[in-house]
């Protein structure tokens, strides 16, 4: 995600970092009707009907800024079998630390051998930003974008004719195969 601008996603909310406080600020974002047509556009859906976010932004550590919320969306995408319109409700919490692009917090812990350790349970890796702002607003979409299901169904509609390949029969035949009937005489 790119934290610099507001030309870089159809949502935006830009927050400077130097008026952010340790106290939690309690901030409501809501897409206008441009914002959402440019979100159907990049998440290639339908439509999307809104998007709002309730935020709470505060200082992390010393010089890192916190953006904890819940983010709800309607989207309108393609149903996967017969292409009719499908509403879906995203409803997630999620929460994003961003740190300058020169901060130690910012560097990945990783091994002796330069490997990185990554905990897939354990939180997100801090994200970077250059200058004196971030743009909470994107990381308000990105979180809503990751909520979208991939394969949008209409209830109760199944693929007709579809046979499912378990893969049990993928293991390519012995070249010896053909001798098992051979009888020496």
């Amino acid at each position: 995600m790119k934290t610099h601008g507001s030309d870089e996603t159809p949502f935006s909310y830009l927050v400077k970092v130097g008026h952010i406080s340790a106290n939690p600020v309690d901030v409501h974002v809501e897409a206008d009707k441009r914002e959402l047509a440019g979100l159907a556009e990049l998440w290639d859906v339908l439509s999307v009907e809104k998007l709002e976010a309730d935020l709470k932004i505060s200082r992390w550590k010393r010089d890192g800024v916190r953006v904890k919320g819940n983010v709800k969306a309607k989207i309108v995408q393609a149903c996967v079998v017969t292409l009719e319109p499908v509403e879906s409700d995203i409803d997630e919490d999620f929460e994003h630390i961003f740190v300058p692009e020169d901060s130690k917090l910012a560097r990945s812990p990783s091994m002796d051998a330069g490997e990185m350790v990554l905990d897939p349970d354990g939180p997100d890796l801090p994200e970077t930003f250059t200058g004196d702002t971030i743009d909470a607003g994107a990381a308000v979409a990105e979180f809503a974008a990751l909520a979208i299901d991939p394969y949008p169904r209409k209830p109760g509609v199944e693929f007709e004719g579809h046979i499912e390949d378990t893969g049990e029969n993928d293991r390519k035949p012995s070249p010896f195969a053909v001798l098992k009937d051979w009888k020496k005489e």
